[in-house]
């Protein structure tokens, strides 16, 4: 339980809301983002709603370093960059959880919309930028950001997880579910990120319809 897991993003509601529910499972989180004072004050404010959590803030090449698994929570039209940026500083055995979804917001459009990602998904554009040896599963696209940040709120919802190895989903699954409330599905081949990811467009959709923070629930399993 004590293995820390490192956000890059952390800094924005996904992220944070993510860092502060697993520093209240007992998970040690490593705070990324560009800049490393935003790193600290984000990591200020999860001590203070997680006061028995470890939280450390720090500059996005540092924390990518700091964990065996990386989550990487940003906008799609940051993903590239950050990637880009971490290329030499990921290492061969590292898991990304990629929580990126191609909404049109990215270049101004609708958030109802999806964009065309030319290998099929960000999660598989991840996989095509990280360096060899470094395993790529996606996760998390559909659970509320505000849901997550509001921790007197329980949980009680599905995440969809897609990977190519099994045994990295499971060790995905097995950090996700250390979180109250959150059970992990086991999606398929990372190929099918791009049905996964889309379901955050329609989600947002039925927010603005229902006024809500709608999540996703499989049943019969």
């Amino acid at each position: 339980m004590a293995d820390s897991v490192s956000i890059l993003g952390a800094t924005g509601a996904l992220g944070f809301g993510l860092a502060a529910r697993f520093g209240r499972a007992g998970t040690p989180v490593v705070i990324g983002s560009r800049d490393a004072g935003r790193a600290e004050e984000a990591a200020g404010r999860a001590r203070e709603a997680v006061p028995d959590g470890s939280f450390e803030g720090l500059e996005n090449a540092e924390a990518a370093q700091r964990s065996e698994i990386v989550v990487l929570s940003v906008p799609f039209r940051s993903q590239s960059e950050n990637l880009t940026n971490l290329k030499g500083l990921l290492r061969e055995g590292q898991l990304l959880i990629d929580a990126t979804v191609p909404l049109a917001a990215a270049i101004s459009g609708k958030a109802t919309r999806m964009l065309g990602v030319w290998q099929g998904s960000a999660a598989q554009q991840a996989q095509e930028m990280v360096p060899e040896g470094v395993r790529v599963v996606s996760a998390l696209h559909t659970v509320s950001a505000a849901i997550l940040s509001d921790l007197d709120h329980a949980l009680d919802e599905d995440v969809l997880v897609c990977g190519n190895r099994k045994a990295d989903k499971q060790v995905a699954i097995e950090l996700i579910e250390r979180i109250d409330g959150l059970r992990c599905v086991d999606c398929g081949p990372l190929e099918n990120s791009r049905t996964t990811e889309s379901l955050t467009a329609l989600l947002i959709g039925i927010n603005v319809r229902y006024k809500t923070h709608a999540g996703i629930k499989i049943t019969g399993l």
